[in-house]
């Protein structure tokens, strides 16, 4: 006898990161003819599985996105593809601030293994170490401390934060389960303390 059903299962990341989007302002599409792209309308198409390499996500690929729009700002949701063109001369700073950007949110949660990038520009991602905000004289430093400070806003804040910060719990909780050490939730890391012996990014606002 058939049953019926009234679920559909969807992977806890994706959908902690689909709601995210959605909160945000985006509405998330699979497709097969483009790895990542956005209209200027609402909508960010997200290449389907087939697409992505066998460490990559629609998590990441949102995250990733979302990291850039903190870098162009909030007009560049009314912009193609946030505004930014992949031939241009700027692209490669633009694409560095995007990642520097994404370290440092990650960091916080212990999440920069997982949510690593898988695009050409992972050499830059593998590079990175220690203080990657320092060179303030480095445009890409400039434009990601500036996304790093949007993040704490609308329409960013508080979805962007509140889900790395339940991708952090859920990868704590699979790294756990995980004796494979080419799976990916063994690139879970602990989270860093701030001074005042909070996790980063367990409250909002700034010090001073």
């Amino acid at each position: 006898m058939a049953r019926d059903i009234t679920h559909r299962y969807i992977d806890p990341f994706a959908q902690i990161w689909l709601g995210a989007a959605r909160r945000i302002g985006l509405r998330v599409e699979r497709t097969p003819d483009a790895y990542a792209a956005t209209d200027g309308g609402g909508t960010l198409a997200i290449g389907n599985d087939k697409t992505l390499d066998a460490d990559d996500s629609l998590a990441q690929m949102i995250f990733h996105e979302l990291c850039h729009s903190l870098v162009e700002g909030e007009d560049s949701f009314r912009k193609p593809d946030w505004g930014m063109d992949n031939t241009g001369l700027d692209h490669d700073w633009r694409e560095h601030a995007c990642l520097r950007t994404q370290w440092v949110l990650a960091g916080r949660h212990g999440l920069r293994g997982v949510f690593a990038p898988t695009t050409d520009f992972r050499a830059f991602w593998d590079a990175l170490s220690g203080d990657v905000l320092a060179d303030r004289t480095d445009p890409s430093v400039q434009s990601a401390i500036a996304a790093i400070r949007r993040a704490e806003h609308p329409p960013w804040a508080p979805h962007l934060n509140l889900a790395l910060a339940a991708s952090a719990r859920i990868a704590a909780e699979a790294a756990a389960f995980t004796p494979e050490p080419d799976v990916l939730w063994t690139a879970v890391t602990a989270r860093p303390r701030h001074p005042t012996g909070l996790h980063a990014g367990d409250a909002s606002g700034t010090c001073g």
